[in-house]
């Protein structure tokens, strides 16, 4: 779950990151009463996830209250890539004397977490690693040792800041580990870290990325979750326990297991190419031992999504059976009624499939077309979603 830079700040200051005030405003006489109450400059800041905010005109300087009203007031309903801005956060602005980069993170390739550190802050961090590789420092750091003290200024050295600043900068290291470890995060970046002009390290900008496999730790995160952004049919498959990612296509997909529906993702794709460029409308996973219910829950969220025009089940039965998938299936069309009004395509495979089909023919439910392969069946569902 990636967070608004203003609920990263918030998380920042609970660990004691060093930030600077700041509230958050939803209109624009909400912007001017933050901006009185915080005093002096202001900066006016975009609350979108995702970057480029500068260059699209959603980060603006302030010079007093009525200022940042206006400000706020241009700032609020922009579109930024795609993104609706209905947030802004006005902070205090800052004496800035110089701008660095700290981010920790979790390396998936290498197993282990990275810090990287660079004293070319305020840039995007690629740029930094393309052309000035040098001032790109990357430590793993071990998850049973974590980020001591001797480790911190380890990679404060390896970076090569300042040495005035050096104390401050591992202390802010270890703040930020802290946030990192504690709130299980997968990400926690700072950009730019600064340093003011009467020498103090100050967190500016902050962006961090919860892992919500944890989030049974951390019932608090739940306040985190941008409810307005969230797919309806997302939320409500995440209320089944159900693995469901919405996507752009027409053909809707339940498969067991993550590899198997990843391919079928593929094949509905090659094979949707020959009726006019058909795509799979969802990823949805029902697991190697669901049951009738899960199946039932899965395919009615998957009907209840009004860009699906067929439905393709793809399931090789292991620890899930095929004929508790076809009674999964029975019960969902039964219990939907006439709201079930799509074409579903099942392809089954493996334990008990004889029995799966048997339960299938049996029903003889008029949306119901077995096929025995996985490329036919892909081939017929795109074939149905054309027509």
């Amino acid at each position: 779950m990636d967070l608004f830079e203003y609920q990263a700040r918030d998380l920042f200051e609970k660990h004691g990151v060093p930030v600077l005030a700041a509230a958050i405003a939803r209109t624009a006489d909400e912007a001017e009463a933050a901006a009185k109450k915080i005093g002096g400059k202001v900066i006016v800041k975009a609350q979108v996830k995702v970057g480029g905010r500068g260059k699209a005109g959603g980060v603006k300087l302030a010079q007093d209250p009525l200022d940042a009203r206006e400000k706020a007031a241009a700032i609020l309903g922009m579109d930024i890539k795609g993104h609706i801005v209905g947030t802004v956060m006005i902070a205090a602005a800052a004496p800035i004397e110089a701008e660095y980069y700290l981010a920790i993170l979790l390396d998936r390739s290498n197993r282990t977490f990275l810090v990287m550190a660079s004293v070319a802050g305020g840039m995007e961090i690629e740029e930094v690693a393309h052309t000035a590789p040098d001032k790109l420092a990357k430590i793993p750091v071990s998850a049973v040792d974590g980020i001591s003290p001797a480790k911190a200024k380890e990679i404060v050295t390896a970076a090569k800041f300042p040495a005035d600043i050096s104390d401050q900068v591992a202390e802010v290291l270890l703040k930020l580990w802290e946030v990192f470890q504690s709130e299980d995060a997968t990400l926690v970046e700072v950009n730019p870290l600064v340093k003011t002009k009467d020498g103090k390290i100050i967190a500016l900008d902050g962006k961090v990325t919860l892992d919500e496999n944890a989030g049974f730790r951390h019932p608090d995160h739940e306040a985190l979750v941008d409810h307005a952004a969230t797919n309806v049919l997302e939320a409500a498959a995440k209320e089944k326990d159900l693995n469901y990612v919405k996507l752009d296509g027409e053909v809707g997909i339940i498969g067991n297991g993550a590899g198997l529906v990843m391919s079928t993702l593929d094949v509905v794709a090659y094979a949707g190419e020959k009726y006019g460029g058909v795509r799979p409308a969802n990823f949805l996973d029902i697991g190697g031992g669901a049951s009738a219910q899960v199946m039932a829950d899965g395919l009615a969220i998957i009907l209840g999504d009004k860009d699906v025009k067929s439905v393709f089940v793809n399931v090789f039965g292991g620890i899930t059976a095929c004929d508790a998938v076809a009674s999964g299936i029975v019960q969902a069309l039964e219990s939907l009624g006439d709201r079930a009004s799509k074409p579903i395509v099942v392809r089954l495979d493996g334990n008990s499939v004889a029995e799966g089909r048997a339960i299938l023919s049996k029903a003889a439910h008029p949306l119901i077309e077995q096929v025995d392969t996985m490329d036919g069946a892909a081939n017929r569902a795109a074939e149905l979603a054309a027509k």
